[in-house]
């Protein structure tokens, strides 16, 4: 605060004066026979000099504005109290001058305390036996607010605001001690920030918008002098309310005189002023996230709100990291992005509409920073009326029998994020990224070739007569579809086609809970109670047979983030809502920076990206992409992609990740309410929905290509496979297993100038992976092979659409 310089002599006087002043109103209060006795000024001067010496001042609420990425476009405003503190120089020398003749015509001239008034009011308080006039200057009136604001427990307020004589010396002393450290403007400054003007707002900034939809720099004299009119009773002289409307009326007039009285208008600007009808717009700032610019906006603002109440930056308790940041005055520039957040939302509704009992949900995650772009389900955030509900009875048949409704078409919660009881979806073969990248990571190579058999025998423990266990024992028996086998596969392939039985045994080469490790690296949270138990223990997990076929439930950003980390060469990000946050003093905070680490090997990493080019029909100069079980997505995004697709027993979810290098999407639908649906999706809906968000996200922007993977992780320790041409087949298993390989009988002829059922040759042939599988080719003794034969099934380089028919994900 700046100084301002006083005459001594006047400071003492008014010193003395208020002293002996307090001791007559404090006398008068017990002794009314002596009220102007010496008595009387001895015991006020005595409660006055008693007094703390300093006047502890806080900070008044400020609101907090929210943005989306572009740091232009509003996102929310959270706030306990509307307002926002401006410069002087930003309010109307008519509002400066407004505020002036409604409570403090002598404000320019007097110290704090208007001696004179105090007397005055006094005589006629005393004469007509109860309080009629008040003396409190505008100083005096700032000096309760900022008591108010600054008080540590409820008691304070109360004192800070009841009528008794022990406030009316608190408020003298302190408005003279800032009188003397403030300017006068400074004290204008304050006080028109902190007044308040009611319907929630509090200072001009807020009472401006609130009322009148303009800045205070904007205020007419009719306007200004019903908001300075406010001040006093800002219930009693409501403009909005029929009671209240011609109070404020009768009100803003008395200023306006007031204001001719104070030379601040002529006479004919009051008649003018007056002249103008009441009107005003009562549009309330909107405040939280059930209150954004556009409603499907509301699930992002929840994930940041929730973000927001775990950093311990902002308090040690969520209810002080509340606080914080609903009267903190921050400017927050979060990581939507106004566009994706548009298209992905525009594509969801496409397919389904909010009414649908159905979910369909889109996450974006940019690789390499985790800033969250877009968080899209087909609902209305907000909560449904019990007095007039909307949403529909439960799709969960134990609670639509006690008429318990659903969360559609509207509800806040957080249904792409988690949190409560959202412990997220069965993704399905989404997961079999997590088996392929903890291989991966152990030194098995792309190339590693697992004999697809159906169903498989696995080492994993289920209990006896299970459906899932291979009729007669306890083994976990995963199948394909339709029970097939589809021969040796390596990971491109395997991966590319969504094969259950390549993807099983290489989870029990990896180990279950290295596996479950991987997932846990790449943001899986395990946040189901069943979940997390097997997660937790590794015992359990070795034996979570099923793991890889995505029977854990994740979010939907879980997934895209996981996804996200491989395109950014395994540098994982946290799933960050914040881009830039700045405080009331223009600080920075470092909070907004992300928050990344390498988690996955980075050859690793590109090992696993090169094979998840294959599902969505892209390849790399490494890739030996056979079949996609999404192979659409390539062509539609047009820019180099990766990706998986996946689905839960009985369809109970379809889901579908595509991302850039720059963009990572992740959808599902799903029935929030029930699990068990009996809904047997498709992947039409959710598909289409993120191969086209991909495409209108990334429109424009530039292609970036992945990075393919090099050395031993591509193709392993090759070996040399022996020429076991036109052999017995006796002879030629002999021969490949002392070569070290595992030997698979391709149980269909083919054409060959060998004898009939002796060796026509291997697949495959010259070299392959240490250890690896290897094919015995049975001849026909029909001529020769003919090209893409048995050995090159599907599609060759360049994925697409498989020619044998693809598993269920």
């Amino acid at each position: 605060m700046r100084k301002r310089d006083h005459n001594i002599f006047a400071n003492a006087a008014s010193l003395l004066i208020c002293g002996l002043l307090a001791g007559v109103v404090v006398a008068a209060a017990a002794f009314p026979a002596v009220a102007m006795s010496g008595l009387a000024a001895k015991a006020g001067a005595e409660t006055f000099d008693r007094l703390p010496s300093e006047l502890t001042v806080k900070r008044s609420p400020q609101m907090t504005y929210v943005y989306a990425s572009d740091g232009k476009t509003t996102l929310a405003t959270l706030y306990d109290e509307n307002r926002r503190d401006v410069p002087l120089k930003d309010v109307s020398p008519i509002m400066q001058q407004a505020i002036i003749a409604a409570e403090d015509h002598t404000f320019r001239t007097h110290n704090g305390v208007d001696a004179k008034g105090i007397a005055r009011a006094f005589v006629a308080n005393n004469s007509a036996g109860s309080t009629t006039q008040g003396a409190s200057t505008l100083t005096m009136q700032l000096v309760r607010m900022l008591i108010a604001y600054s008080a540590t427990h409820p008691q304070d307020v109360v004192a800070a605001t009841e009528d008794t004589n022990a406030r009316k010396l608190r408020e003298m002393k302190y408005a003279l001690q800032l009188d003397k450290e403030m300017t006068k403007d400074e004290i204008l400054e304050r006080y028109l920030n902190i007044a308040p003007f009611g319907r929630g707002a509090y200072g001009v900034f807020a009472a401006s918008q609130v009322y009148f939809g303009k800045h205070p720099r904007d205020l007419k004299v009719e306007e200004a002098a019903l908001l300075a009119g406010m001040v006093k009773a800002p219930s009693a002289f409501d403009p909005t309310t029929p009671a209240g409307k011609p109070q404020a009326l009768d009100r803003r007039n008395y200023v306006i005189d007031n204001m001719v009285e104070t030379k601040a208008i002529t006479p004919e600007q009051a008649a003018a002023a007056k002249a103008v009808p009441l009107k005003v717009k009562d549009k309330r700032t909107p405040n939280g996230c059930v209150a954004t610019s556009k409603n499907h906006w509301g699930f992002f603002c929840d994930f940041f709100y929730r973000w927001w109440l775990e950093q311990e930056t902002f308090g040690a308790t969520t209810y002080d990291r509340e606080r914080r940041l609903k009267s903190g005055g921050y400017r927050i520039v979060t990581t939507l992005d106004v566009r994706t957040q548009q298209v992905a939302k525009a594509n969801i509704d496409r397919h389904l509409k909010a009414t649908n009992k159905n979910a369909l949900m889109l996450a974006a995650v940019e690789p390499g920073s985790g800033r969250v772009r877009a968080l899209a389900v087909n609902r209305v955030y907000k909560l449904d009326d019990p007095a007039k509900p909307q949403n529909r009875i439960s799709s969960n048949p134990a609670k639509a029998k006690k008429k318990i409704r659903g969360t559609y078409p509207n509800t806040t919660n957080p249904l792409l994020t988690g949190g409560g009881d959202i412990n997220g979806y069965q993704f399905g073969s989404t997961f079999k990224m997590f088996t392929m990248v903890a291989a991966l990571e152990r030194g098995y190579p792309l190339e590693t070739t697992i004999n697809t058999v159906s169903p498989y025998p696995s080492k994993y423990i289920v209990e006896s007569g299970s459906p899932a266990a291979c009729p007669g024992t306890n083994k976990y028996c995963p199948e394909n579809a339709g029970r097939k086998g589809y021969g040796p596969m390596n990971m491109w392939a395997a991966f590319g086609q969504s094969i259950n039985t390549y993807f099983v045994p290489l989870q029990e080469r990896a180990g279950g809970a290295n596996v479950v490790d991987a997932a846990r690296k790449l943001g899986i949270q395990f946040r189901a109670s069943n979940d997390a138990k097997f997660a937790n223990d590794r015992g359990s997990a070795d034996q979570w047979g099923a793991f890889t076929l995505g029977v854990s439930s994740a979010t939907p950003l879980e997934m895209a983030n996981a996804y996200a980390t491989l395109a950014a060469d395994g540098k994982y990000c946290e799933p960050i809502p914040v881009q830039e946050i700045v405080d009331q003093d223009n600080n920075k905070l470092d909070i907004a920076n992300p928050r990344c680490e390498q988690r996955i090997k980075t050859e690793a990493a590109r090992a696993a990206v090169d094979a998840a080019r294959c599902p969505v029909g892209d390849r790399s100069s490494t890739s030996k992409c056979k079949g996609a079980t999404a192979g659409r997505a390539r062509d539609i995004v047009g820019k180099p992609i990766m990706g998986k697709s996946g689905t839960t027993d009985s369809a109970k979810t379809a889901s579908l990740i595509v991302g850039t290098k720059q963009l990572m999407v992740a959808g599902i639908i799903a029935d929030p309410d029930w699990a068990q649906t009996s809904t047997h999706f498709t992947h039409d809906e959710v598909n289409d929905a993120v191969w086209t968000t991909v495409r209108d996200a990334m429109k424009g922007k530039p292609s970036q290509q992945f990075t393919p993977p090099t050395g031993k992780i591509v193709e392993g320790d090759q070996r040399r496979i022996p020429d076991v041409k036109c052999k017995s087949v006796d002879d030629a298993r002999s021969t490949l297993r002392n070569a070290g390989f595992e030997v698979f009988v391709d149980p269909v002829p083919v054409n060959s100038t060998c004898p009939a059922g002796t060796a026509a040759g291997t697949s495959p042939d010259g070299r392959t992976i240490k250890g690896g599988i290897v094919s015995i080719q049975v001849s026909n003794g029909k001529g020769a092979q003919q090209p893409g034969g048995p050995s090159n099934p599907g599609r060759g380089p360049g994925g697409g659409r498989p020619t044998v028919p693809p598993p269920r994900d």
